[in-house]
């Protein structure tokens, strides 16, 4: 079963100041649409994942204790994602439901639509 936060779950702990790391794992240019602020955000694109793998995270993402939470559009590539760390041995990887879609839609309009 896979692991999962609410938007409003995420914007709670974005306020906090626990150790996490929120992945977003959209390509590039959707970043210019929809953004989330906060210094705990890494950006690691699906597709940059698909061909690198665990290499083409972060040093501290690598960490397969670290807290992550995973966000992508809609939450679909995120809950992609999500599944396989779980599979390679993350122990705390959460999927963002709705991902910054329904953040925008329902916790800050400011992150922006597209």
């Amino acid at each position: 079963m896979l692991s999962e936060i609410t938007v409003t779950d995420l914007s709670e702990k974005l306020k906090s100041e626990e150790k996490f790391i929120v992945l977003d794992v959209r390509e590039p240019h959707e970043l210019n649409y929809a953004r989330l602020t906060d210094s705990r955000l890494e950006t690691t694109p699906l597709s940059r994942l698909a061909r690198e793998g665990i290499h083409a995270l972060s040093e501290s993402a690598r960490s397969k204790d670290a807290t992550i939470y995973v966000i992508c559009h809609h939450g679909n590539r995120s809950a992609q994602v999500t599944a396989w760390l779980a599979q390679q041995g993350w122990k705390h990887v959460f999927n963002v439901s709705g991902g910054i879609d329904e953040y925008a839609q329902k916790v800050d309009q400011s992150v922006g639509f597209y």
